[in-house]
């Protein structure tokens, strides 16, 4: 009688699970990062919009569960920032893992966890010692909008730890260090597969 009850409630579960708006997709985009606080760099925003921007390409996959919805991404981001007048690009694979709920309509909301691995570092003019930690964990929240198999969204992320390089210029001794910690905006489109 166990097995029946099992094999009902597994064919209850995928008849259930067909009928849901899960699948996998993809996503790309911008994303305006900051070395500093946002909030100080909001006029750079106006005066340079593309002095500080950077990308994003990357899977994911959205798994509809009742009212909510769990997606896990994994992408490869690439932020230029300004230090000193002098440009410091990172490369990283991001994995946010975003639990989100719809509010009306197309609207939803969501946040998560941000796992990033630190791929490359690059100071213009300068020699980057390692990165404290490849590994660093932030967070995501953001807005959305879908239609039909197209979102857009715009999330803002905050990394909570930090991870600091040493930077070594014209062959001077460590002049001072830089916190790889993400703080950026991004913008998203996705497309459901």
């Amino acid at each position: 009688m166990k097995k029946y009850i099992l094999i009902g409630f597994l064919l209850i579960c995928s008849s259930v699970m067909a009928q849901i708006d899960s699948g996998l997709g993809i996503t790309a985009g911008l994303n305006y990062g900051s070395t500093g606080d946002l909030t100080e760099n909001g006029q750079t925003i106006i005066d340079n919009p593309d002095e500080k921007v950077g990308y994003h390409l990357g899977v994911y996959w959205k798994i509809d569960l009742l009212f909510l919805y769990l997606r896990p991404e994994l992408k490869y981001t690439k932020l230029s920032n300004e230090y000193n007048a002098k440009q410091f690009d990172v490369q990283k694979i991001d994995m946010p893992i975003l639990i989100g709920t719809k509010v009306i309509g197309p609207l939803h909301v969501f946040a998560g966890p941000s796992l990033q691995y630190i791929v490359d570092t690059k100071l213009q003019d300068s020699a980057l010692s390692d990165v404290q930690n490849d590994w660093s964990v932030g967070a995501q929240f953001g807005v959305g909008v879908n239609l039909g198999n197209l979102g857009i969204d715009v999330r803002y992320e905050r990394g909570f730890n930090d991870n600091e390089i040493s930077f070594i210029r014209n062959n001077i001794a460590a002049q001072g260090t830089l916190d790889t910690r993400p703080e950026q905006i991004i913008l998203a489109i996705s497309l459901n597969l």
